[in-house]
């Protein structure tokens, strides 16, 4: 399909298990991060955390490594299960040169509806860079700014009500640790010090 807005259909973008091993790609990392070995290791936890979202594998490349970076440039992990960082695939409509959407067209050159009367846009799968909240605890740790910073489960009987001298909440935490796993969570704390 081509576009009124674009002389050319659109190129296809290489996956980004492709794009990472090019040498432009390995260059622009190489000489953003300065450090070989810290090349290394952000390309390959990179690659993995693209490698175990198949809906990230669908993403414009450069966008990924946008992301990536972004996160590599705050010392944060790219790994979802450390949930400090995460690069999160959408679908962005297209813009030609001059800042309008490209519009599916068919091949009479006719605009194409979806079955609700709608036109198609083009689109592009990209990569967001979205901060996990465990991000935001390394972030918040490293300002120096805090000496502990957490959250903690309230459990049932625990919360005491509020101190009516001072309005803040008391709590008295079930100290056998057995007994008060078996209890049903009822709210969270989150506090720094």
């Amino acid at each position: 399909m081509s576009s009124s807005n674009r002389p050319t259909p659109a190129k296809q973008k290489p996956k980004f298990s492709v794009a990472i091993t090019t040498t432009g790609y390995k260059n622009l990392i190489n000489n953003t991060l300065g450090d070989p070995e810290r090349a290394k290791r952000f390309i390959a936890s990179i690659t993995s955390a693209v490698a175990v979202n198949p809906e990230l594998q669908d993403c414009e490349a450069g966008t990924i490594l946008a992301g990536a970076l972004l996160g590599e440039s705050l010392n944060l992990s790219p790994s979802p299960q450390l949930g400090q960082y995460y690069l999160v695939p959408f679908e962005c409509k297209l813009k030609g040169p001059d800042g309008k959407t490209l519009w599916v067209l068919d091949e009479n050159g006719n605009h194409v509806k979806d079955d609700k009367g709608k036109w198609l846009a083009e689109t592009e799968k990209r990569a967001q860079f979205v901060l996990g909240y465990k991000g935001y605890i390394q972030l918040a740790l490293k300002s120096g700014q805090y000496a502990d910073l957490d959250v903690m489960t309230i459990k049932e009987g625990e919360y005491r009500g509020k101190d009516p001298a001072t309005g803040k909440p008391r709590f008295q935490f079930v100290e056998d640790d057995n007994m008060r796993d078996e209890l049903p969570v009822i709210g969270y704390m989150a506090y720094f010090e």
